[in-house]
């Protein structure tokens, strides 16, 4: 089941579902908003029988210090990264929980463990998706739900460009400057990301539960 805002895209997503050999759906919706993810949840159920994996990856950014974060901004960051994927999490235990088995991963950051300058709103939203997976793991760890967060550093998608006005900004900047803060010195596509998340949701790991797994060549390593 694909959710999300963007039609478009969402019907993009889908094409490449089914171009794969598998069947799909699309609900659109904003995750920020409870109902939806409890409509999302009933509707995946009614859709496919049942649910087996949830995949939080929405997300919104804002780049900016604390003094350039007005509360509309710091709400809507929140909102998306934090509410959401609170919202979805719990719809979809009520269902695992009654199956005995289930699995979410939550898409946090590297920022979300370690920090950086100049994104405070971005940075306290995945830090507390972060101990969210933890605390959730805990609390379903005997339900036969697992429950993980990935961390990616910097990837190649239009969010890490988003943001940057700086003088001499482009894309290729960005990236560069990019490269030279990870020791593997190369900036991943995100379809390294999405090959973490499907080991997670696999039978491969079924002892890992509450972990917080950084795909970021060495950032934090550091």
């Amino acid at each position: 089941m694909v959710t999300g805002r963007d039609a478009d895209k969402a019907k993009t997503v889908l094409q490449r579902v089914r171009d794969a050999g598998a069947e799909g759906a699309v609900l659109l919706g904003d995750v920020s908003s409870s109902s939806f993810c409890e409509e999302a949840v009933a509707c995946t159920v009614s859709e496919f029988g049942r649910l087996d994996v949830l995949a939080n990856i929405a997300g919104v950014m804002w780049r900016g210090s604390a003094l350039k974060t007005d509360d509309e901004e710091w709400r809507r960051v929140m909102a998306t990264n934090l509410d959401g994927t609170f919202f979805m999490a719990r719809a979809a235990i009520r269902t695992m929980r009654d199956q005995g088995e289930g699995v979410i991963i939550n898409l946090a950051s590297t920022v979300g463990l370690v920090g950086t300058p100049g994104m405070p709103a971005y940075c306290a939203s995945k830090g507390a998706v972060v101990n969210l997976t933890r605390a959730l793991a805990l609390d379903h760890a005997t339900d036969g739900i697992r429950v993980n967060a990935v961390c990616p550093g910097a990837v190649d998608t239009p969010m890490l460009i988003s943001g940057h006005h700086g003088e001499g900004d482009t894309p290729d900047a960005v990236l560069a400057r990019s490269r030279e803060r990870i020791p593997q010195a190369r900036v991943p596509r995100p379809e390294e990301v999405a090959r973490v998340i499907v080991f997670l949701a696999g039978d491969d790991c079924l002892h890992m539960t509450g972990a917080a797994i950084p795909v970021d060549g060495g950032y934090t390593a550091q």
